[in-house]
């Protein structure tokens, strides 16, 4: 099966890709992140991506950075959300709803997210984020998920951030 995954950063996807693989998929990586409050912090994970899509020998398909869009439609009158609120359920809704778009057009089977990777990320919150038949829902901190994918970003090189990536993260985070 052809899964596009939707790659929230290198490091997360770094576990995410290799499971998909091994199971028999065909993994292309999408990087969709207009969360991100800056375009250097935006580049410097799609550089992350990148680094990883050689890794595994994967095409990276990343979507065009907008974070206007992304406050408009996600964070406007959800600024003061805590982190795991209602701001972050509209962003996770975002993301799968673009990387949706996005496996239709480039013609894949299905599609699933590595943001389940995190333990910041409450898995069946991500997975009530999207009712659309194609998305797996699986849960990648099984089975050890972000502790190789901890040890994998480490071996990659790849740049390890210290927050979600919108302002309001980093402003609650102190970073």
């Amino acid at each position: 099966m052809k899964v596009l995954l939707h790659t929230c950063c290198g490091p997360c996807a770094s576990a995410c890709a290799p499971r998909l693989k091994a199971e028999g998929h065909s993994v292309k990586l999408f990087f969709a992140n207009s969360n991100i409050d800056t375009k250097e912090e935006y580049e410097r994970r799609l550089d992350s991506a990148r680094i990883l899509a050689n890794a595994e020998s994967a095409e990276l398909v990343p979507l065009p950075y907008d974070h206007e869009e992304w406050l408009r439609e996600v964070a406007q009158g959800y600024e003061n959300e805590p982190e795991r609120g209602e701001r972050c359920r509209r962003c996770f809704r975002y993301n799968l709803a673009k990387t949706a778009e996005a496996a239709e057009r480039l013609g894949c089977d299905a599609f699933t997210t590595s943001l389940t990777v995190s333990p910041h990320k409450p898995s069946q919150v991500v997975f009530s984020s999207s009712d659309d038949k194609r998305f797996l829902k699986i849960d990648f901190k099984k089975r050890e998920g972000f502790k190789l994918s901890v040890r994998r970003a480490a071996e990659l090189g790849l740049y390890r951030q210290s927050y979600c990536g919108c302002e309001f993260s980093r402003a609650r985070s102190g970073r």
